[in-house]
């Protein structure tokens, strides 16, 4: 019995990935937005191995230059390399989309779908968590927060995963209030399943195809978050690199004609969060067991 349960995931394992591969060949769009989700990938768990110049090192006599051989994206005003702090920034600003979403699927996504499913006190505390949260304006929510615990990656990740826990808990929600009757649930709880068997093994995998396009979409906005907090001072402290900050500090000089300070690190948010918007719907016919053939 163990070789054929182990038999059967391996060809669940080679149907998923045969799937993946066909979905992301048969749409452009969905093949383009992976590549680019790779390239970040690679730039953030690499990137600052392979960065030319010190991201944190100024040389005065290099400050201000435009783009050219020597400096790709140009100088800022302390003379460092825009191009290293551009490719440097990429890991922290991954990490905080990534940990954001996570954190606020464990939150989020696990407690909407305990409400939907159980109903009674479990739909009415979260519900009234949700509609707590949804009182405030979310990004100045979220600025409170970083403001009242401090301005560390930490905190910040942990503002970004409250203020999206209202929409995930929702989703969540209204997708195991439907599913809850279905008539696969009704046939594992007449096989004797118990309700957290049922809610782990039934539910929630036909919940996560919707939570993972969420989540795609999500970690955009979590980076705009991040970046949001950082340019008006609330967000990761300089000198360290990250794209809210570059913006902030290039921002000023745009009137003066040196453009690039703020042109290629708001270039570089701006690809990140298409690529995640891009991602969804691709991610969405990968995971979702209807639509494999």
């Amino acid at each position: 019995m163990t070789d054929i349960a182990i038999a059967r995931r391996e060809g669940g394992m080679t149907a998923l990935v045969r799937h993946a591969r066909y979905v992301i060949s048969e749409n452009p769009v969905t093949g383009f937005a992976f590549a680019l989700f790779l390239l970040i990938v690679l730039a953030a768990a690499f990137g600052p191995h392979l960065v030319p110049y010190d991201p944190l090192a100024s040389d005065t006599a290099e400050a201000l230059k435009a783009p050219s051989a020597h400096h790709w994206f140009g100088t800022d005003k302390y003379g460092r390399d825009l191009f290293s702090r551009v490719v440097v920034a990429t890991r922290l600003d991954f990490f905080i989309a990534v940990a954001s979403v996570v954190l606020v699927f464990l939150m989020g996504g696990l407690a909407g779908v305990a409400a939907g499913f159980f109903g009674g006190w479990t739909d009415r505390i979260v519900g009234r968590i949700a509609d707590t949260i949804m009182a405030f304006p979310l990004f100045v929510l979220a600025m409170g927060i970083v403001a009242a615990m401090g301005n560390t990656v930490q905190n910040i990740v942990l503002a970004t995963a409250i203020v999206n826990f209202p929409l995930y808990a929702r989703i969540a929600r209204a997708e195991a209030n439907v599913r809850r009757e279905a008539g696969f649930v009704e046939a594992a709880r007449l096989s004797g399943n118990s309700d957290w068997r049922i809610l782990t093994f039934q539910i929630l995998p036909n919940v996560f195809p919707i939570l993972v396009v969420q989540m795609s979409l999500t970690m955009g906005y979590a980076i705009l978050n991040a970046a949001g907090l950082s340019f008006i001072g609330l967000g990761v402290r300089p000198p360290t690199p990250e794209w809210g900050i570059m913006v902030a500090e290039g921002a000023s000089y745009m009137i003066s004609g040196e453009w690039w300070n703020a042109f290629f690190p708001g270039g570089a948010l701006m690809i990140a969060v298409f690529c995640f918007n891009l991602l969804g719907d691709g991610l969405r016919d990968m995971v979702d067991p209807r639509k494999r053939t």
